[in-house]
């Protein structure tokens, strides 16, 4: 029987479309299968792991949720599979695309799940009850409206956790799920800034096996430039769309 040919983290990388560096990180975290061979340990992978881990875009998706359906952000269409970065500087400008966005996920009795806490989890509650008329409590016994302080502390953690509850809210059958989430509050859940960027960078891979759309809401109040170039990097369907348009 042929051997199973192994790819080296470079050529992971390729088949992936990311950096060798993501490939790394997702192995040291567990989220990536590897095995170490040679006496320098190098890292081997196989292709069936690696599919696996990417899953195939639009596999869960039914007739009624692929594509050509769209979702309306800011006004604009997106395709199921969106995975965006808002970026604003404002209490209200952080609420202008992500409120409509869950009320009309509410509305159309679609999971939605909402990352916030404190302050902005305060803002949230008055925006979507008095703006928009949505019983919030009631969502929330319901079921429909999950709301999360922070998916976890480490990349597998909140990865794992994620994958747990996309997979609960599609138990009775495939449908749009949309996510909101302040990444200031999920940054204070996070051991490090940069176990923060490895885990958008999971999330982007993960979220693609899923029928989501997520707006990963970045306050620059809250972050350096840095960082806010490095969530820009880690959402490349911001490049898909209009870049202005989630700037607020």
């Amino acid at each position: 029987m042929q051997s199973e040919s192994l790819l080296n983290t470079k050529e992971a990388a390729r088949f992936l479309r990311v950096s060798e560096a993501s490939i790394r990180r997702w192995s040291d975290a567990g989220l990536l299968p590897a095995r170490r061979v040679g006496r320098r340990r190098e890292r081997r992978f196989a292709q069936v792991d690696l599919v696996r881990f990417l899953g195939q875009p639009g596999r869960l998706l039914p007739p009624a949720v692929a594509e050509p359906v769209r979702v309306l952000v800011g006004g604009a269409p997106v395709p199921v599979g969106t995975h965006i970065a808002p970026i604003y500087s404002t209490d209200l400008g952080g609420l202008r695309l992500s409120i409509p966005f869950l009320a009309d996920g509410l509305r159309a009795h679609q999971p939605c799940f909402l990352v916030a806490h404190g302050d902005a989890l305060d803002r949230y509650a008055r925006a979507l009850t008095r703006d928009q008329g949505i019983d919030l409590d009631a969502a929330v016994r319901g079921g429909q409206l999950g709301i999360l302080d922070g998916p976890g502390v480490k990349v597998a953690e909140a990865i794992g956790n994620w994958e747990e509850l996309f997979g609960q809210a599609m138990a009775d059958g495939p449908q749009v799920i949309r996510v909101a989430g302040e990444m200031h509050c999920e940054r204070r859940k996070f051991v490090s800034g940069a176990e923060m960027m490895a885990y958008e960078e999971a999330y982007d891979v993960m979220a693609r096996r899923f029928p989501l759309i997520t707006l990963c809401q970045y306050d620059a109040r809250e972050f350096d430039g840095e960082m806010l170039l490095q969530a820009l990097k880690s959402h490349p369907d911001m490049f898909e769309q209009h870049l202005g348009r989630f700037l607020n």
